[in-house]
């Protein structure tokens, strides 16, 4: 069973930054994508951020030209370098990641953003 873990998460004033990782249980080679997506309380998760095995990326557009996403094949590790934070970028991020056996989810971590 793949497993994801995410850490990074904490509190930041406005215009700050924060970085992501999430750790797999298996190599990232084997995923066709790799994700981030994010759930404020009250609203839809929604995609932030995604990578392909080929290496082609995808943001939302409000997060475009602020977040960037990677991966370390070395240390199993998918990582979102988050900057120029807004108060409406709080919410439970979470790390998602689909291969041939599945779609597989992290268990999330806060994002805080204080004006």
């Amino acid at each position: 069973q793949v497993q994801l873990v995410e850490s990074g998460g904490g509190s930041v004033q406005a215009g700050g930054s924060l970085r992501l990782s999430c750790i797999t249980s298996d190599p990232t080679s084997t995923f066709y994508t790799m994700a981030w997506y994010r759930q404020a309380t009250g609203k839809q998760r929604e995609m932030v951020a995604m990578k392909t095995m080929y290496d082609l990326t995808t943001y939302a557009d409000s997060v475009k030209g602020r977040f960037t996403i990677s991966r370390n094949r070395a240390e199993n590790k998918v990582v979102l370098e988050m900057n120029t934070l807004k108060p409406e970028d709080t919410a439970v991020y979470y790390c998602n990641c689909a291969g041939q056996g599945g779609e597989y989810w992290g268990q999330g971590t806060q994002v805080t953003v204080s004006s």
